[in-house]
């Protein structure tokens, strides 16, 4: 594959799968009719991968460590590359946890698609209908579909600031869902449910609040109960409200930050409290788990068929303040590579560490990475997770 092909393979998928919105009943796009090849027939690029990863460490200006799984009917390929730390440089351990950041988005998704096929949640019902009172009624009926999709219009919650240095002075803060959904929905709504998209973490934390009142249980023994457990992904987990460690073996994430003189610090961003994340953006994971959740979710393991096809229908709006054509659905993205094949997954950003996971629908090709990222919070996708993405689907 050309070097060319190979980088905007990576970039439609990173950023395929690490933002874009989603809305109502816009038609699925299934597995070709009359497909019994293989989407992606050919065995897993070794020499690309290993390419892709190589030379991480301490002094590697965009990552520290990378964990890499590819997978698929046409073969399989694991590699782990860098250092579990800077200080004592020991090896990147490869069955480490990290915090796989907006992937939660996935897992909450499934379970609300549960509880619809359950009957117990109906996607076109006003969420109001199962939160009274949350909703305020200027904002017009927002359903759970829209929620799900990042059509309701509700606007983000207010935080301590988007830089670095701003993030890191409330590393440690308790931040309670119920706040910031009250201060989101204090705001004017940015458009008319169901009429364009934006990708926002606070549509999904009014879900997990939404899957406690319909459990009547946690969020995380929800998720805990219906996925991890029958799934026996035993190192999956979710922070409690106060924790600030990975607990188990991993490797610890560092931010770059610019000195005076030219130089950079690597300022260790391990211990961080996520609650402000919650059911958005806080599990903790490996990426053997990620890659069974992938093939059993995509094996329709998880989520009735019926109720699936809501992880794999973009709605037909654009996205929001961009104009651009919606590619996020209920809990993924869909991404068209320039050869026409399409996948689906979902990426996700914490300090320290971007995470993602993706696969046709045929599961013939799937992918899970962790990349201790030096830049996790940038603006411009890592080059080492554009590698790996280019690599896992190069033919």
């Amino acid at each position: 594959m050309k070097a060319r092909t190979r980088t905007l393979i990576a970039a439609a998928l990173v950023l395929g799968i690490a933002s874009g919105p989603a809305v109502a009943h816009a038609a699925p796009v299934p597995v070709p009719a009359g497909v019994t090849a293989p989407l992606v027939p050919a065995p897993p690029n070794a020499a690309a991968l290993e390419r892709a990863i190589a030379g991480l460490g301490a002094e590697h200006w965009d990552a520290t460590a990378a964990l890499v799984r590819v997978g698929g009917t046409s073969g399989a390929w694991r590699g782990s590359s860098g250092v579990a730390d800077v200080v004592t440089g020991r090896a990147a351990v490869e069955e480490g946890r990290f915090r796989a950041g907006s992937v939660t988005k996935t897992f909450t998704a499934a379970v609300v698609l549960q509880l619809a096929a359950e009957g117990r949640v109906d996607l076109d019902r006003p969420v109001r209908r199962y939160l009274p009172g949350t909703v305020p009624d200027s904002y017009g009926a927002v359903t759970v579909r829209q929620l799900l999709n990042h059509t309701s219009g509700i606007p983000a919650a207010d935080g301590p600031g988007d830089s670095f240095e701003a993030q890191w002075e409330h590393r440690f803060d308790v931040t309670d869902p119920h706040d910031q959904i009250a201060d989101a929905l204090a705001k004017q709504r940015e458009f008319a449910p169901g009429t364009a998209q934006h990708y926002l973490n606070i549509n999904y934390t009014v879900l997990g609040v939404l899957v406690e009142k319909v459990t009547g249980t946690s969020y995380e023994e929800a998720v805990g109960r219906r996925i991890l457990r029958p799934l026996g992904l035993r190192q999956t987990s979710f922070p409690s409200r106060t924790q600030t460690r990975i607990h188990g073996p991993h490797n610890r994430g560092y931010q770059a930050i610019a000195r005076a003189d030219g130089s950079r610090e690597l300022r260790d961003v391990t211990e961080w409290n996520s609650s402000d994340r919650w059911a958005a953006g806080d599990i903790i994971s490996t990426t053997a788990d990620l890659e069974r959740f992938t093939k059993a979710l995509f094996g329709g393991r998880v989520v009735p068929a019926a109720q699936l096809e809501e992880m794999f229908t973009v709605p037909a709006v654009k996205t929001f303040g961009k104009g651009e054509a919606a590619t996020m659905t209920a809990g993924m993205s869909r991404i068209t590579l320039p050869d026409g094949t399409v996948l689906w997954g979902k990426s996700g950003g914490r300090y320290g560490y971007n995470t993602g996971m993706g696969a046709t629908r045929d599961l013939s090709r799937t992918v899970v990475y962790s990349v201790n990222s030096t830049n996790a919070k940038g603006e411009d996708t890592n080059p080492v997770v554009m590698g790996i993405v280019g690599a896992a689907f190069a033919r």
